[in-house]
């Protein structure tokens, strides 16, 4: 494992600052951009700082980058392959909202059509931010809260990016924890979600009928499907509402437990661990996938399905709604605003091309999405014309699809156990490699604060057993019988389209009008050795924030409670944590401004360019000089 050295803060801030300002250090878009070296680190660095040990030098050979890390703070690993980073990157970004969401969006808002404003967003605000968030990371080789030392009044969009990654950590593993459940009873003869007459099964159980063909109106109203009391009855067991917790289900507890534990063991080691464990999370899913849809496409009604998912409605596009989706879809799928990326781009080698790495990770989670449409809707083609129902009664978006539809789905084809276990294989694999990078997002941020002289041999093991254990000490409110509503919370408001519209369109202000968005270029410019193209500067100074502001307040003015199933409201006290789940998240910014702003001393002008920018005496200006002689 490569190690990169940390400069100490007072030259390398001062080079962050100064380098922008002095035209002997900028060639202001020409190709006189140092060099990348094979090592990471840039070839006029080594020659320049001859293995020196004043403020930018590093040991012999290897040489200092720009970072966002304070004095006395310990060596930064890196990936050990280029290959390490990219698979992290599918496997965080590429998860269980391109199965279970995108394909559900695509039907509802116009078929093939729906893909013009997704495609739109994607180049306007989707890739703009994906590359900002990972360029800013190897820039700064710093996590998501440190990075932000490039606008110290706004830190506080580090401690947001924590807030939500951390409530994500939490209720999404939940998921994995029902999949695991599931996955677990798929192995047997007989699915039990496909019988009735089991303890958990009431007596309107109704194992298949056909709507068309029912002629009893009053037992067709009263019917219940044995996949759905499985999974309210049986998984869930769930209460009457949010004010009923219930007991623990032991079940779902020992779940829970097995995939943290198994999360825990692929992020105790770091990047050393985790770049290996992706090669296999993250590629899996596509040879189930695959396997998937060639079984779906010979399946009865398939093409029906197929058909129901692309057709195109042009009609569809003057509807608000569906750009709206198109956006809010973008931001989820692409795990933007939640800090993960930075952290992991904060391990790449100082010149590795993170511009060239945004637009092929950008098609890879978009094709994904697409892909799997194909995979879904030829499942449920299939399952309507097994029951003689409409596509749209049997589509269903969420944990709906995941755990109701699809397995209804495989019930009724051949060999039912082994396409459950194969799904719910591919479902635990896609939540996982998302699971253990936001983890890894998270624990990178922690470590980040503490410097060298708090360094203990296992404070990354520790760091990652409290944070687990402190998530798995929330999920025990999630496994009750009143847990769905819990969770429902967690997905509604701590990470919503709204918290995560806010952190994207201030991290776009803050580098584009704070640090200034020419600068960020110029940065951008030394690792990889030439300009990104304009389009990049212009997102982020006006077209991404409009996008995002936009679609926040379209938001905020369509606003509804929230509901379980369409019919369970959720009580006003509920709505208030919710409320206080994102506030904590979105407040997390003006908070800190204010406070800084309040605690600083001097002027407004002067806080605005703090003095570790400056240099301070003539010894600060000699390590300038001999720094600036690097570039």
């Amino acid at each position: 494992m490569e190690k990169q050295v940390l400069p100490a803060s007072s030259c390398s801030l001062v080079l962050l600052e100064e380098t922008k300002k002095s035209p002997l250090l900028l060639s202001n878009g020409s190709s006189s951009y140092p060099p990348a070296a094979a090592n990471g680190s840039l070839v006029p660095l080594t020659a320049a700082v001859g293995g020196s040990t004043g403020a930018c030098s590093g040991p012999d050979k290897k040489g200092s980058v720009v970072t966002g890390a304070g004095p006395g703070y310990p060596e930064r690993e890196t990936w050990t392959r280029q290959m390490d980073f990219m698979m992290s990157c599918v496997g965080f970004a590429v998860g269980l909202g391109n199965v279970w969401r995108f394909p559900y969006l695509c039907y509802k808002n116009g078929g093939g059509v729906f893909l013009i404003p997704y495609l739109l967003i994607v180049f306007v605000g989707g890739i703009p931010i994906f590359f900002l968030e990972i360029a800013l990371g190897q820039f700064m080789k710093a996590g998501s809260i440190n990075v932000w030392n490039i606008a110290p009044l706004f830190k506080g969009l580090g401690y947001a990016s924590m807030v939500i990654v951390f409530f994500c950590n939490t209720y999404y593993i939940m998921v994995l924890a029902w999949g695991f459940y599931y996955l677990i009873k798929s192995f047997s003869a007989t699915l039990p979600w496909s019988t009735c007459g089991n303890e958990w099964n009431s007596e309107n159980c109704i194992e298949s009928f056909h709507h068309q063909n029912c002629n009893n109106a009053s037992l067709l109203a009263d019917a219940r499907s044995p996949i759905i009391e499985f999974w309210e009855n049986k998984v869930l067991n769930i209460s009457s509402g949010l004010d009923e917790a219930g007991s623990i289900s032991w079940e779902l507890t020992l779940c829970l437990i097995a995939v943290w534990v198994l999360v825990y063991f692929c992020v105790w080691k770091g990047v050393k661990s985790t770049g290996k464990i992706v090669y296999f999370t993250a590629t899996f899913p596509y040879v189930v996938l695959i396997i998937l849809l060639v079984r779906g496409v010979t399946l009865p009604g398939a093409y029906d399905g197929i058909m129901y998912y692309i057709k195109p409605d042009w009609s569809k596009l003057e509807e608000a709604q569906v750009w709206i989706d198109a956006g809010t879809q973008i931001f989820f799928s692409y795990a933007i605003g939640l800090g993960a990326l930075t952290a992991l781009g904060s391990y790449n080698r100082f010149n590795n091309d993170c511009y060239k790495d945004a637009f092929v990770l950008a098609l890879i989670n978009s094709g994904t999405s697409f892909f799997a449409g194909f995979v879904v809707f030829s499942i449920l083609g299939f399952m309507a014309a097994e029951q003689g129902v409409d596509i749209s009664q049997v589509a269903e978006s969420g944990p709906g699809l995941a755990f109701i539809a699809y397995p209804k789905a495989v019930s009724l084809m051949p060999v039912a156990p082994l396409w459950a276990a194969l799904f719910f294989f591919m479902l635990l694999l896609l939540g996982l490699d998302s699971q253990f990078v936001g983890v890894e997002g998270f624990v990178t941020g922690i470590l980040d604060l503490f410097p060298e002289k708090y360094h203990h041999r296992y404070k990354r093991e520790i760091a990652v057993a409290i944070c687990c254990s402190l998530c798995f000490i929330i999920d025990l409110s999630m496994v009750t019988q009143g847990g769905m509503y819990v969770f429902q919370l967690f997905d509604y408001y701590s990470a919503s389209g709204m918290t995560l519209l806010w952190q994207a369109f201030w991290e776009c202000i803050v580098v584009a009008w704070v640090y200034g968005a020419d600068r960020f270029m110029d940065d951008v410019a030394r690792m990889i050795g030439y300009r990104p193209f304009p389009w990049m500067k212009w997102c982020w100074s006006f077209i991404t924030p409009c996008v995002c502001i936009g679609i926040f307040l379209f938001h905020l003015v369509n606003y509804k409670p929230l509901t379980y199933n369409n019919v369970y409201v959720y009580p006003w006290w509920g709505e208030v944590i919710g409320w206080c789940l994102a506030l904590s998240s979105m407040l997390c910014i003006p908070v800190s401004l204010l406070y800084k702003l309040f605690r600083a001393k001097g002027t407004f002008k002067e806080v605005r360019t703090p003095s570790t920018w400056k240099v301070q005496n003539s010894t600060e200006e000699q390590r300038v000089k001999r720094c600036s002689t690097v570039w």
